[in-house]
């Protein structure tokens, strides 16, 4: 079951993600769409560790799978690590089951806001709306939710975008950007015909759009792939980029919502980020900000 949501994800997808992604794991998708994966890897990768997370209190930090064990008024830091897919596979746990966790921290009393633990270069689309609606819900029951992240590239910054704040993990490495949407496939029909094998497609009559830009794109004809399924997704990215940052967000720099990448550095200073700073910076700023909107809301008790 693992393998065929992987098999499918790869093949089908189309991609929030930075293409650095892609060729790191190019070795890895190989052996998956050869099937040259042994039953003794496959064992191995299906023996997932829970997910881990942590709680911070200010004072310790706890490990953990129950946030009602934490102390109260703890920080709950919850990883979005590699390459996200919606669906849990051999190789990672899907964003559906991140979600899940962001909701149970939610729910939890003893949790006062959150640390979404970002380092990604992106994934599939689909993998991003189970993590928007949990950070939405998170921010409408008053608690906070931070993006400390190193990578956050494409799907990684969609997600992040709608937290609280962004905050970079260094000034080194910490990379955000590569708003944008591709799609790749192989055409294995030559290589299917040198060995003897023919495949053959029959539509309806009733059915003559069925699969029309995928189709066009197999004879090398992109525009209808481009303006029917890619284009309407990088609009609405680059409108929730400008709808989440806001008048921070320096929409005159070149690429800026068309896909180019920043360091901590110029990502703040063009408004893909916040701040920079370290794990204690971030919890720190979970802190402020749920100190604000007591503040606020005591105040606004009042009239």
């Amino acid at each position: 079951m693992s393998f065929s949501i992987l098999y499918s994800a790869i093949t089908r997808g189309k991609w929030f993600i930075d293409f650095r992604e892609v060729d790191a794991h190019q070795m890895l998708i190989h052996s998956f769409l050869e099937r040259d994966i042994e039953m003794e890897n496959k064992s191995k990768l299906s023996e997932r560790e829970p997910i881990p997370f942590l709680m911070n209190s200010g004072a310790e930090v706890f490990y953990g799978t129950d946030y009602l064990q934490a102390p109260a008024n703890s920080t709950a830091i919850i990883p979005l690590h590699g390459s996200m897919l919606k669906y849990g596979t051999y190789c990672s746990y899907g964003t559906t089951e991140i979600a899940d966790m962001i909701d149970m921290a939610v729910e939890s009393p003893k949790i006062s806001g959150l640390i979404l633990d970002i380092d990604s270069g992106g994934g599939s689309v689909d993998a991003i709306a189970p993590l928007v609606c949990s950070i939405q819900n998170a921010r409408k029951k008053q608690k906070c939710v931070i993006a400390y992240a190193d990578l956050c590239a494409s799907a990684a910054y969609y997600v992040a975008c709608y937290c609280n704040e962004i905050i970079a993990s260094n000034n080194i490495s910490s990379e955000f950007g590569s708003i944008g949407v591709m799609m790749s496939f192989m055409d294995y029909e030559k290589y299917y015909e040198s060995n003897g094998v023919k495949q053959h497609t029959i539509y309806s009559d009733l059915s003559n759009y069925k699969n029309e830009p995928f189709e066009l794109a197999r004879k090398g004809e992109y525009e209808k792939i481009r303006s029917e399924e890619l284009n309407p997704l990088a609009r609405k990215f680059q409108e929730a980029v400008k709808h989440q940052r806001g008048d921070k967000l320096n929409q005159s720099i070149e690429g800026i919502l068309a896909g180019r990448m920043f360091y901590a550095e110029t990502a703040q200073e063009n408004g893909l980020i916040d701040n920079m700073g370290n794990m204690d910076y971030a919890i720190q700023r979970v802190n402020e900000i749920r100190r604000d909107a007591v503040v606020n809301e005591y105040i606004n008790s009042k009239f």
